[in-house]
């Protein structure tokens, strides 16, 4: 069969552990999704939108963690999945790009749905392959398998991330009628052989000795997917080296005792002196970005003296301006192999201590400022996702939409007790585009409950997050709609412009419950805290139905609120 080479890349990504397909409607790529929706061990979905579909793809790769594959015509529908690639990038989420193509002689020659697709993406995908356009030499078979192999095994080194393979086709498009697609199961599969990176001892040694002679030590966690075991392996260290550590909500160390998590509150509002004894000898840091904007304001003007950040492999981004050595190992490594404690004296120890002590104090005072505003306001967005977060299941994902939304649960904070949540958000590009479809991509590969938490802007820009025909009873969507960007109200530069209103805050007046009828989901609207707290009970039920619950609020009330809430942290230091 001509196109039997196209056909068996559905068969070298399912033995390599590609079990799910996203596929966007299209002639062009036709012979690549019916390959992918006829192979028995691939999950193959379709989904309408581009743009959606490439979030969908991420959540799925993000949840299954492994990589999925992602299909669609020729022309500009490539050219949609480019938020979602970008942010698979920057995350470093594997996903195999599919873009069926004209064959080369037809490239500006005004024929319909052609465009230049070489290297669509940039330098955002890891590598771009371009398959053969003509299927019927034995090397040229091979050539293709070899590619797909190639690409797959590259999606999962670190950094894992996506890569493109762009498919010229020759019409005809379709199997022959009665034609069956025969997957080939004797082609070469490549296999990559795997081990830990682990320190030598010579190595162990000489940062043993270098990790006791510092008396500050301070651990920064990223942004990074739940691991039980490196969870361990932190908390052990930190505790036997009297290291203090801080990790945003996105870091997914909100179990671990001691980990301070009010950071960019308190570092936005102490003195001086203060941030003085908080300056680290020694920085370790790993993962990926942080939300924190003063953690990182103050780690750029109080330097640590040296700088160690942790990855297996690759160039390390220099957020805080100050690595001096990168140590290629996994975190998980690196921590069990110096989690016993230093050599050291009991002065030194206590030194060590002190330091940790430091954070943990700026931590309990917030925590008790934390108390106090909440106990004195009430329906306010701040208290309304305070609500919500305490009332989360205990094994769920959460997922946290870009802009106000990721920052007010990072502003209060999981509790250690909630070691089943599994925090989620698109902080590679830090976009509102792709929010919702990502968290639908994690509901369709997997039935934890997934329960996002998005602001209007986000929930409206992506409603085509729902355009499909797969069911969705494990999600819960709670939609802040205070009716615009309330973010560009709080923070500096256009908060204080004239411009503000009409060019950067962008007013709506659009009701979640209109999309909640048009898909036939649950919604209920609130504007009360006596109705939030009655209603959040049967809303986080996971009774088979998709639910929406929209916050209503204004752009006014925001403002004050979290104005508000600033001052009280602000006052605590000032008494």
């Amino acid at each position: 069969m001509r196109l039997q080479p196209i056909f068996d890349i559905a068969e070298i990504c399912a033995w390599h552990g590609v079990h799910q397909a996203i596929a966007c409607p299209g002639s062009r790529c036709a012979p690549l999704t019916l390959a992918f929706a006829g192979h028995e061990e691939i999950t193959c979905r379709t989904i309408s939108d581009e743009r959606s579909a490439g979030f969908i793809a991420l959540g799925i790769a993000q949840q299954s963690r492994m990589p999925a594959a992602l299909v669609c015509t020729s022309g500009s529908a490539a050219y949609n999945f480019a938020p979602a690639v970008a942010e698979a990038f920057f995350q470093e989420i594997p996903l195999i790009i599919f873009t069926a193509d004209r064959p080369k002689e037809w490239i500006d020659q005004l024929d319909g749905q052609t465009i230049r697709q070489e290297n669509l993406f940039g330098r955002h995908v890891k590598k771009y392959y371009e398959l053969p356009q003509d299927y019927d030499h034995q090397e040229t078979a091979w050539h293709i398998h070899r590619v797909i192999n190639e690409a797959i095994l590259l999606s999962q080194e670190f950094p894992k991330g996506p890569v493109h393979i762009n498919v010229p086709l020759r019409e005809p498009l379709y199997p022959e009628v009665n034609k069956k697609i025969v997957f080939n199961k004797e082609i070469k599969k490549v296999a990559t052989s795997k081990s830990d990176l682990v320190i030598t001892k010579e190595e162990l040694k000489n940062l043993s000795e270098s990790l006791a002679s510092f008396s500050k030590v301070l651990i920064v966690a990223g942004q990074q997917a739940y691991n039980s075991g490196l969870a361990k392996a932190l908390e052990k260290f930190s505790k036997t080296n009297k290291a203090a550590l801080t990790g945003d909500i996105i870091s997914n160390f909100h179990s671990l005792k001691g980990n301070v998590r009010y950071a960019d509150v308190f570092l936005a509002s102490c003195g001086e002196s203060i941030k003085q004894s908080l300056q680290p000898d020694l920085l370790i840091t790993f993962g990926k970005s942080v939300i924190s904007k003063h953690l990182k304001l103050f780690l750029r003007k109080y330097q640590p003296r040296h700088h160690w950040h942790l990855q297996p492999s690759g160039s390390a981004p220099d957020t805080f301006q100050s690595i001096s050595r990168i140590i290629q190992t996994t975190p998980k490594a690196f921590f069990e192999s110096l989690s016993t404690p230093p050599v050291i004296g009991k002065f030194e120890m206590q030194k060590k201590a002190n330091y940790a002590q430091l954070w943990q104090a700026e931590e309990h005072r917030t925590t008790r400022t934390y108390q106090a505003y909440f106990n004195e306001t009430d329906f306010t967005e701040t208290n309304a996702v305070k609500a919500l977060l305490e009332s989360l299941p205990d094994r769920c994902n959460l997922h946290l939409a870009n802009s106000m939304s990721v920052r007010y649960a990072n502003l209060i904070g999981l509790s250690e007790k909630q070691k089943g949540i599994h925090v989620f958000a698109n902080r590679g590009t830090s976009g509102i585009d792709g929010c919702t479809s990502t968290a639908v991509g994690h509901a369709l590969a997997s039935e934890v409950p997934n329960i996002l938490l998005t602001g209007d802007l986000a929930f409206f820009y992506d409603r085509n997050a729902f355009w499909h025909n797969y069911l969705l009873p494990n999600v819960r969507v709670i939609v802040i709609n205070n009716q615009g960007g309330v973010i560009f109200n709080l923070i500096d530069g256009p908060g204080n412009i004239p411009e503000q209103n009409e060019y950067f805050i962008t007013h709506q007046k659009l009701s979640a419950n209109h999309l909640a009828n048009e898909f036939g989901f649950d919604y209920v609207k609130i504007d009360t805290s006596k109705h939030l707290k009655s209603s959040l009970k049967e809303f986080l039920k996971f009774d088979g139905k998709t639910k929406i619950m929209e916050i209503c609020s204004n752009q006014k009330s925001a403002k004050q609120s979290f104005d508000t809430f600033k001052n009280h942290i602000k006052l605590s230091y000032e008494s």
